[in-house]
This record gives structure tokens, C-alpha cells and sequence, in this order.
């Protein structure tokens, strides 16, 4: 017998039919334009990857592990993606991050691609913890940190009691979910009506563990002062890089060094 659940707010579903209308929208984009790549799992000579399912309460996640093949890793990444994208946006990044020395595991939240389950905030948070267990259980020798991205920035800092990361790296963040909705075009008056979830400058307050914070020159959807915003508020365990000449979605579609070496150097040296 599946688990009970208390009803959403009116604020819950509001985030549910927005959530789910952006990102089914974005992702049917992505493959009218074939920004979707078709991953393979075999035929790799330097990265091993396999995909999975993740338990997360009554879903089923669906997630890909890659990992370095000739040798072991040197640290795990947990990636929380954004609101437009499934597991296999990721792949190219993770075979890159695979080849410099850190597995890493890229999951769909509930409602999402191949995972189960209807998309809420409380179900993106709930996912993320079961996936970084998950993680743990895949890569046990090595430190695991968590990456959130655009959306899933917002995510990723509000599961940190929950998660206990050697490291924070936030992709494309924003300030609060409030601030992203504002920022992306909607109105002052309507933006106040969304969920009060996802205030990452706050969450950043109270981190205990280093963050780095990535944040592309060129984003058009989230501001570079979001970024500043946010390495303020944890002071020293702060790094900010503000990567030239990169676009919001760049490190996905078109992952490079000139973005992940910042990773890489931060998790796997």
C-alpha cells in the first residue's frame, strides 16, 4: 500500500501546472530542434556508464551513472538539473567530467522523463536526497558533492541539512524561486503569488561545507548580480567564477573546460 499524502496548497498545484507546462514545453523544443542527444550506454573506451532506477518514497527516478573506466574516481557529483532538461541533456558533461578523474550521477525528478510520479517541490526535494543516497551506494570510496543547476540550484541548497555534501556547486543560480520567476518575466504582483520555496541566499547563510558558484556572463535568464548575491552571503567558504562568453544552458549543451575545469579542479585534485 502506497504512503498517504497530505493534500498540495493552492500555492502547491500553482508550482505543479507551471512547472510541468515549462518544462514539457522546453524539452519537446529541445527535441523538435534535436538539442536532445541519444545516449548510449556501450562503446566507450575511457567512461563506464550504466543507467538506473532510484527508489524516492512510491516513484521510481529514472538516473545515469558515469564514471572514469581505466581508473577510479577521485570524487562523486550528484547533478540536479534544471526545469527544461531530462537525464539525457547531461550525458555529454558527465562523459567530460568522467574523463578528468569524477563519476557522476544525473537524475530525473518525479514527473520528469521516465520517472514516476507527478512534479511538486516537495517530490524535487525528497528526489534529490533518495538520488544522493543513491549515489553514496554507487561510488562509496570517493567524497560526494552536489551540483544544483538553474532549477535545481534551488534545490540543492535547501537539501543541504539532509545531504551532508563535501561540496556545493550552484550552475546558473538564483537568489529565491520568487526572484527566478521575476527575473524570467513575470510580474512583481503575480511573481508574490508564488510558492515561498527555494530562497537560496538564505539557505547559503547557514552552509557548512565550501560552495563554488558558476554563473555564465551571458546568462539572459538569471543576472550575474544573483551570483555576487549569493557568494556574499557565505563569505569565506565562497567561491564565485563568472564564466565569459557562456550562455545559461551552454554547460550542458555544449559542455567545455572552460566551464568544468572549475569542477574538476574544486572536486578532483
Amino acid at each position: 500500500m502506497k504512503p498517504s499524502r497530505k493534500p498540495e496548497s493552492a500555492d502547491g498545484l500553482a508550482f505543479t501546472a507551471a512547472v510541468t507546462a515549462i518544462s514539457r514545453s522546453l524539452i519537446l523544443r529541445d527535441k523538435l530542434l534535436q538539442r536532445t542527444p541519444k545516449v548510449s550506454l556501450k562503446s566507450h573506451s575511457n567512461v563506464a556508464a550504466s543507467r538506473h532506477t532510484v527508489a524516492s518514497g512510491s516513484e521510481t527516478l529514472d538516473a545515469i551513472f558515469v564514471a572514469p573506466a581505466a581508473e577510479s574516481a577521485r570524487a562523486a557529483l550528484l547533478i540536479c538539473h534544471g526545469i527544461g532538461e531530462t537525464v539525457e541533456h547531461w550525458f555529454g558533461a558527465q562523459k567530460l567530467l568522467a574523463e578528468h578523474g569524477v563519476a557522476s550521477l544525473v537524475f530525473d525528478y518525479s514527473g520528469f522523463g521516465r520517472s514516476t510520479g507527478t512534479i511538486s517541490w516537495r517530490r524535487c526535494e525528497e528526489d534529490s536526497v533518495a538520488a544522493f543516497d543513491f549515489l553514496k551506494e554507487l561510488a562509496p570510496d570517493v567524497p560526494p558533492s552536489v551540483l544544483g543547476f538553474s532549477l535545481g540550484s534551488g534545490i540543492a541548497a535547501a537539501v543541504l541539512d539532509r545531504i551532508a555534501p563535501s561540496h556545493l556547486i550552484l550552475g546558473s543560480a538564483f537568489t529565491s524561486f520568487r526572484a527566478a520567476a521575476r527575473s524570467v518575466g513575470l510580474p512583481r504582483p503575480l511573481s508574490s503569488a508564488a510558492p515561498a520555496i527555494w530562497n537560496t541566499r538564505e539557505s547559503l547563510r547557514r552552509c557548512p561545507v565550501p560552495v563554488l558558484i558558476l554563473h555564465c556572463e551571458k546568462d539572459r535568464l538569471f543576472p550575474t548580480r544573483m551570483a555576487s548575491e549569493l557568494a556574499s552571503g557565505c563569505g569565506a567558504l565562497a567561491t564565485l567564477v563568472i564564466v565569459r562568453n557562456q550562455r545559461h544552458n551552454e554547460p550542458f549543451y555544449r559542455p567545455r573546460l572552460s566551464y568544468w575545469s572549475h569542477v574538476v579542479s574544486r572536486l578532483a585534485h
